[in-house]
């Protein structure tokens, strides 16, 4: 009896201890949430984690020292479009059927929201989309998302008080916006729509792309936030007076009196609505166990009465949105998973916006060799998200911009500039009939002084393959 009883209780123990230790493993292997924030036109020096800026970014802040701050890191273009279609399908410049910002998804196209459907992922976009060039087709629920709210034209998010969203291929109206009315702002639409989201009880993982439009012009953002800064200024006129104050005031008429503190308070206000999503993460206890990038489309952007030069926006980096110098496309970007990412780091390895999604399939599972149509050239970095990060193999990354005649939005496609990066070495062409120029982008990163003529073999394998993809 005393032995049938012993049995009994070292059987249940057993159990016990099979329990906890299957549910330790199912936490430890469980998929991570994944969210994805995207600014529009934020420039690699615009936010505190980054340096010089007087700019207030306490929550990203606090994201970079508690996870990766990636100091190499490139967007996919220098401008939108471009830029999110390489985000979205895995390529770069070289597998890009247009490089310019007329590019539009197509029907055929595999995003890494359809990659993560293959996980059993809830995927969900927030904000400016821009890429969709015929609703049923290419719009967000054909390209992967579940769920979907906000701007689907790239004009439609030139505008902080719109007065039409969409939600699910449906066009809304924001009545608040109405009659001249500035009563709900974009950005803060997008947030409330991700916090929802969040809040939602589910039995899959989650993935949401939180694509803001802003800092893009136009200039605006509620006054809590502007008003926290004192800036020297140079008011802007738009088309006040009559004749327009710069080439971009057609789509931003609207005078701004005092830019530098509205753009400023605009960064600070993204940043209030990263803290937002963080603390309602901690709040739903999922923080932990949620993979969290937060980054930028391309360079900072002068139009509408925004000064880079005041902010020294691209700082050190040479140039700004258009350019394919690193001011153009050296983004700031900040990951942060607690769960696998517990001492904050600065790293630099280059990768760039075509190797987000083969780093989602690898962390969510999914073998990219079996899902009819992806072509793609990116690469997981999925190594590097841990505090032993793997090393990753020196590869060439590549860039191609092709820039719209006189008016940013022409849709007449002049020069096409080139750009690629391998390990020290960054080679720029401006114009298939331009010369080469050649930079050591570590001891150089201003890229002022061109070595074309010290570095000729180099030169000319940077030629030779400007000379194959162009």
């Amino acid at each position: 009896m005393k032995i049938s009883r012993l049995g009994r209780t070292l059987s249940k123990a057993m159990a016990g201890v099979a329990l906890c230790a299957s549910s330790y493993f199912a936490m430890a292997s469980e998929k991570p949430n994944i969210i994805f924030i995207l600014t529009d036109d934020l420039g690699f020096n615009q936010i505190g984690a980054y340096g010089n800026t007087p700019i207030k970014t306490p929550n990203l802040d606090k994201m970079a020292s508690n996870g990766i701050r990636f100091d190499q890191a490139y967007s996919g273009n220098t401008v939108c479009s471009p830029s999110r279609v390489s985000l979205f399908t895995g390529r770069d410049g070289r597998y890009m059927r247009n490089n310019a910002n007329t590019v539009q998804l197509h029907e055929a196209d595999i995003t890494l929201a359809h990659v993560l459907k293959y996980a059993d992922y809830d995927t969900a976009l927030f904000g400016k989309y821009s890429i969709g060039s015929q609703m049923g087709v290419t719009d967000p629920h054909a390209m992967g998302f579940d769920t979907w709210y906000g701007f689907y034209s790239i004009l439609e998010g030139h505008r902080q008080y719109p007065q039409i969203m969409w939600r699910d291929n449906k066009k809304i109206r924001i009545t608040e916006n109405e009659g001249g009315r500035k009563g709900a702002y974009a950005q803060e639409l997008f947030t409330e729509e991700a916090i929802n989201y969040i809040k939602q009880e589910r039995e899959n993982p989650f993935f949401i792309m939180l694509t803001f439009s802003s800092p893009h012009a136009e200039l605006a953002v509620p006054e809590k936030y502007s008003k926290q800064y004192d800036l020297p200024e140079i008011p802007y006129s738009g088309m006040s007076t009559g004749n327009p104050s710069d080439k971009y005031a057609a789509y931003y008429p609207e005078p701004v009196e005092k830019p530098n503190a509205v753009l400023a308070g605009m960064v600070t206000a993204l940043d209030d609505y990263v803290g937002q999503i963080m603390a309602e993460l901690e709040k739903k206890g999922q923080l932990d166990n949620t993979l969290i990038f937060f980054t930028s489309d391309n360079g900072p952007h002068d139009e509408g009465g925004a000064d880079p030069e005041f902010f020294k926006a691209s700082a050190p980096y040479k140039g700004q949105k258009r350019d394919l110098y690193d001011g153009g496309i050296h983004v700031p970007m900040l990951v942060q998973w607690p769960a696998k990412i517990k001492k904050g780091r600065v790293d630099n390895t280059p990768w760039a916006f075509a190797d987000v999604m083969p780093t989602f399939a690898e962390i969510a599972g999914v073998n990219l060799n079996i899902i009819p149509r992806v072509r793609t050239n990116g690469v997981s970095i999925d190594g590097l998200l841990q505090d032993s990060p793997v090393p990753m193999a020196e590869r060439t990354l590549y860039w191609e911009f092709s820039k719209q005649v006189g008016d940013p939005n022409s849709g007449i496609i002049g020069d096409t500039y080139q750009a690629a990066r391998r390990g020290q070495w960054k080679a720029v062409r401006y114009g298939f009939d331009a010369d080469l120029e050649l930079y050591n982008i570590e001891k150089d990163p201003g890229e002022t002084r061109n070595l074309v003529t010290r570095e000729k073999a180099l030169a000319k394998e940077f030629l030779a393959m400007f000379e194959q993809y162009k």
